[in-house]
């Protein structure tokens, strides 16, 4: 029976992690909903976490592969056909920046905050909701060649603003690009070339604290089974995404955003 637990987290980690709707809300919710000691195992989310990487890697690598080629190829020859990978490269560390630092001096004191007022994941929802309402209209035309430092830094700081479970990622940059005037392509080229960086850091700060916990050799089936799930759904759920985007339907999960934000409301405060 916990082997069915596995792989619903796995889906849930899968569809929650591309979409607008905060995959971490989402389980803080399940957490406060089912008590099952799942939840605080921290291998499970160091592999789930993993495998939504490998997912959104999976669909970028050709893009990943050239950024890092034409980064390499421009500190060693300074040649002006990969002069736009190395800027955007570095266009990714500075939109980095704000998360690391706001998470790097809060992550305690949120977890703490969180553990007795889960009612504000609900409000996450909602912020999350009026975000993508506030893009609805926004129809620009930057591409990737017209980002500039002023773009990193505040779509940065929109992405800080996500390290409040129930605040999506995905959501709150992808408002920040379309806000600043990016046209749909490369808003969601640059907030899932943005999500890498920050997936790959919150997996090493995890794996920190999983090497002081002995792991249980006998459950490794199951955190493969939910990979696997979590992997699929996350690349499903971003072909899903793309189509959203395209039409310019982002501010529909606002829908669901408030729906969940009264619920989670509702059951908490």
């Amino acid at each position: 029976m916990d082997i069915i637990k596995y792989i619903i987290l796995g889906i849930l980690q899968g569809i929650t992690e591309p979409l607008p709707i905060s995959s971490s809300g989402h389980i803080y919710i399940i957490k406060a909903i089912i008590n099952t000691t799942i939840f605080n195992d921290l291998s499970l989310e160091i592999f789930l976490n993993f495998a939504s990487f490998i997912a959104i890697l999976l669909i970028f690598k050709k893009d990943v592969i050239k950024l890092i080629k034409g980064f390499f190829k421009y500190i060693k020859t300074k040649g002006e056909e990969c002069k736009e990978e190395f800027k955007y490269c570095w266009l990714l560390v500075i939109g980095t920046i704000p998360v690391a630092v706001l998470g790097f001096f809060t992550k305690d004191i949120l977890e703490g905050v969180l553990a007795r007022n889960i009612f504000l994941v609900g409000l996450g929802f909602f912020v999350t909701g009026v975000a993508l309402l506030l893009a609805m209209d926004s129809e620009g035309e930057k591409q990737d060649k017209d980002i500039t430092i002023k773009d990193a830094i505040l779509i940065g700081i929109y992405q800080a603003v996500a390290i409040v479970p129930g605040i999506s990622r995905s959501g709150m940059t992808l408002v920040g690009c379309l806000l600043n005037g990016f046209d749909n392509k490369t808003a969601l080229k640059y907030s899932f070339m943005l999500y890498l960086p920050v997936s790959l850091g919150t997996m090493i700060s995890g794996f920190t604290e999983f090497k002081a916990q002995s792991a249980d050799i006998n459950m490794i089936l199951y955190y493969l089974i939910g990979m696997i799930a979590a992997g699929l759904l996350t690349y499903i759920s971003y072909n899903w995404l793309t189509k959203i985007v395209e039409r310019g339907k982002l501010w529909r999960f606002s829908i669901y955003l408030f729906a969940i934000a009264i619920f989670t409301v509702m059951l908490f405060i």
